[in-house]
């Protein structure tokens, strides 16, 4: 009995989700057909900006009337940038997945003709190619942020990872684009705002820096390793989603032995889409060569008595305050899989991770 109980709770709560889901995309699709007509109308109409704050007045006053809140001058500026801001990108999707509306059709008519295309289109592309696939509420953040890369970046990240309005904002906020952008090439960083972060090496699973503000640790003051590691246990799944793609948690202070002489890995962890132990050790300080020998040993240790044969090679990854890029490729041979990252306890300057990305651009073109 508890068995049937729990597949038919499964079964509701999907059928709810896609229901919230249908409505949010019909949601977006008529606001973007909201959009189409009101530019449409503008381009057969004067060009004076007054016209079109008339032409939005008189708009806003009639459907609210009919039909209640939601079309607020603000709000109906809002669907006319939406349009503006991604015709181009829908026009460009393969079998013209979204078509203008014609007289007679309904936005439901137009879902289902967009779904039934996408589904003829190969491999990955299906996914990618379908309108729209985010709330409204996600879309009017997105609109809010200027570069183009940039924003595709966060829609595709938002799409396949179902990140709530909330999850997006925080990556927003902590500068992942320009953290991953930094640690690429630029075809590396043109595949960001393309594909969004493909994980197909260890290199693709890091950042600089990390930020754990979401530990609520004061930054000015003293704590141990131990009290770090355990503030990250205790928001596991925030630093799940801050490590990114494909980490599974297996344990902390791993103990392994040999020459009766025990060690402690602090975080052990499981990339499935790499196949591949992740081990994090935690540094409060500045980086020596002596924390990069002992993830050495620690990875070697897991290469040779815990992966099993089919599994990839084990990844290091040494979280410290402060490191020294010198330290680090004097200390380790260049095929070494193993990572010095810095962590801060605050949320990164946008402004400054971005000149840092201007400034890469050109060291790269020179």
């Amino acid at each position: 009995m508890s068995a049937l109980i729990g597949e038919i709770r499964e079964l509701i709560r999907s059928a709810r989700q896609a229901v919230v889901h249908s409505v949010d995309i019909i949601q977006v699709l008529t606001n973007f057909e909201i959009g189409r007509r009101i530019v449409e109308h503008e381009q057969q109409g004067k060009e004076r900006a007054e016209y079109g704050d008339a032409v939005l007045k008189d708009l806003s006053i009639a459907l609210t009337n009919e039909f209640g809140r939601g079309f607020s001058q603000t709000n109906l500026k809002m669907m006319r940038r939406f349009y503006l801001t991604y015709q181009n990108q829908i026009g460009q999707t393969p079998s013209g997945l979204l078509p203008a509306l014609r007289k007679g059709q309904t936005v439901s008519d137009l879902l289902q003709k967009a779904e039934a295309a996408s589904q003829n289109l190969p491999g990955d592309t299906r996914t990618a190619s379908a309108p729209f696939k985010l709330s409204w509420s996600h879309y009017i953040f997105l609109m809010s942020i200027e570069d183009a890369a940039e924003r595709r970046f966060y829609e595709i990240e938002s799409a396949s990872q179902c990140w709530s309005l909330r999850e997006l904002k925080r990556h927003f906020s902590s500068g992942l684009y320009e953290r991953l952008a930094l640690s690429r090439d630029k075809d590396g960083v043109k595949q960001l705002a393309a594909q969004g972060q493909i994980i197909s090496r260890p290199e693709d699973l890091l950042k600089e820096p990390y930020v754990l503000e979401f530990l609520g640790l004061d930054e000015k003051a003293r704590y141990s390793e131990s009290e770090l590691e355990s503030a990250i246990i205790d928001k596991l799944e925030h630093f799940l989603l801050e490590l990114g793609k494909g980490f599974l948690f297996e344990a902390r202070q791993k103990r392994f032995t040999f020459d009766e002489e025990h060690f402690f890995v602090d975080l052990v962890f499981y990339n499935r889409l790499l196949r591949c132990y992740v081990l994090i050790d935690l540094k409060l300080g500045k980086l020596n060569h002596g924390d990069l020998g002992q993830m050495q040993m620690y990875v070697n240790y897991f290469d040779r008595h815990v992966k099993l044969d089919g599994e990839n090679p084990t990844v290091g990854i040494v979280l410290c305050k402060k490191k020294h890029d010198a330290l680090v490729e004097i200390t380790l041979p260049k095929d070494a899989n193993i990572h010095a990252r810095e962590y801060q306890l605050y949320l990164p300057d946008k402004a400054l991770l971005r000149q840092k990305l201007a400034e890469w651009g050109g060291e790269r073109e020179e």
